[in-house]
């Protein structure tokens, strides 16, 4: 009898070996090309987790999947020579065909490097900015008190996981991360061309681009490992590189105003421009196309956005677009300890930084800037004609991605 029973006991063990064994392997968990704790990576604590050595304390299921993964590290710690051979290939210049792109059009210019930006000092000073407002009780804002295990699958899905060089990106609209999604489709291989992977990130079209499809982000892992994808994700959170870039959070809302309601973008129209002519322009009988609206001159002012993003019904109907919602509800900086912070208003020397710090440098290189990208010197011709209450409820509003990346607080815009 006892026998039967340790049998019956080894034969299930056996079996979830086996099926946890198959869902780390099964989608590459931590394969190749992976590079963690470069020279950008904050400190460790005596406890953190170092590849190589014990990590700090986990709930058994994770503490055994993270076992698992650490062997997969080992046996797939180097290079392989032909990747490492990569060139970029393709085009030097991007076939545009995308109206925004267009319109913007791309800065090929040289630029010098900036000698005087120290990138590793600069890394440790926002990164301490962050720590210390998520960590300052005096400070709060909505979901800052909350644990990972708080936030819904859905809230996670601006997260993408990049397997094969251990690397997770979560991209905020607005702020170069089209090229930012190009680059981490060519590191993992994630779509292909004619049978081949993309190497140079422009030779990938606008539209694969933002297709939810192309990418693995947290928010999937569910669907992919059930009741175990907060363990991995966690796991992963802890051994990959973890990096987001962010911009002066009002200068972000003009672009998104500009991108989405000064071009003529049929579902941006139909989603937000009509209900806000109706509501803040008391526009009726409205045209169904945006091209029949645009030669009548029916457009959204800035004046109709603002007050659309300050009106309390907004928010009740829908979480704000992705495209100006705020940073901290995209990326939850105080539940996820990024690795690197990098900023627009530096994003060429960041994205140079980062990529030589991720080993990938050799592969490709980042896309190059728009030559006309929204200056923080319009502000306050963009802001002239919005009241003051409201700049400062707006100012409200986004504080806190001012306060937690760094940005100084606009005070000519918020006093008469």
């Amino acid at each position: 009898m006892t026998k039967a029973r340790l049998l019956r006991l080894s034969v299930v063990l056996v079996s979830i070996f086996m099926i946890l064994l198959i869902i780390v392997y099964w989608d590459n968990v931590g394969t190749a090309h992976f590079y963690l704790h470069t020279s950008f990576s904050r400190p460790h604590s005596p406890g953190a987790i170092v590849a190589g050595e014990d990590w700090e304390a986990l709930p058994d299921v994770d503490e055994f999947l993270a076992k698992l993964l650490s062997s997969s590290l080992k046996q797939n710690s180097s290079v392989p020579r032909k990747t490492e051979q990569l060139l970029v290939q393709g085009s030097n210049k991007p076939v545009v065909s995308n109206l925004e792109e267009n319109v913007r059009g791309y800065d090929w210019s040289t630029h010098k490097d900036r000698s005087s930006l120290d990138q590793e000092k600069l890394q440790v000073e926002r990164q301490r900015t962050l720590r210390e407002f998520c960590a300052n009780s005096s400070f709060t804002f909505p979901t800052k008190e909350r644990s990972f295990d708080d936030i819904p699958n859905y809230e996670l899905n601006h997260l993408i996981v990049d397997d094969r060089h251990g690397v997770i990106y979560c991209y905020v609209p607005k702020v170069a991360c089209t090229n930012w999604k190009r680059v981490m489709i060519v590191l993992s291989e994630s779509l292909l061309d004619q049978g081949v992977p993309y190497r140079n990130p422009l030779d990938i079209p606008r539209e694969h681009v933002h297709n939810t499809s192309t990418h693995l982000t947290f928010n999937k892992f569910w669907r992919r490992y059930g009741k175990f994808s907060r363990h991995l994700m966690k796991i992963k959170l802890k051994k990959y590189t973890k990096f987001l870039f962010v911009r002066d959070p009002f200068v972000r809302l003009i672009s998104a105003f500009r991108s989405k309601f000064e071009l003529e973008n049929e579902d941006f129209y139909r989603r937000f421009a009509i209900p806000m002519l109706k509501l803040y322009s008391n526009h009726t009988n409205l045209p169904t196309s945006v091209s029949e609206a645009f030669g009548a001159g029916l457009k959204v002012s800035f004046s109709d956005f603002i007050q659309y993003l300050l009106d309390p019904r907004t928010e009740k109907m829908a979480p704000f677009n992705e495209h100006w919602r705020q940073v901290y509800r995209l990326c939850h900086p105080c539940q996820i300890d990024y690795d690197f912070i990098g900023k627009l208003e530096t994003l060429d020397e960041d994205a140079a930084y980062l990529l030589q710090l991720l080993k990938v440098d050799r592969l490709l290189r980042f896309p190059p800037s728009y030559r006309n990208r929204t200056a923080s010197s319009w502000e306050d011709n963009w802001f002239a004609k919005i009241p003051l209450a409201w700049r400062q409820q707006l100012y409200k509003l986004y504080e806190a991605d001012f306060v937690l990346f760094g940005y100084p607080k606009p005070e000519n815009l918020l006093k008469d």
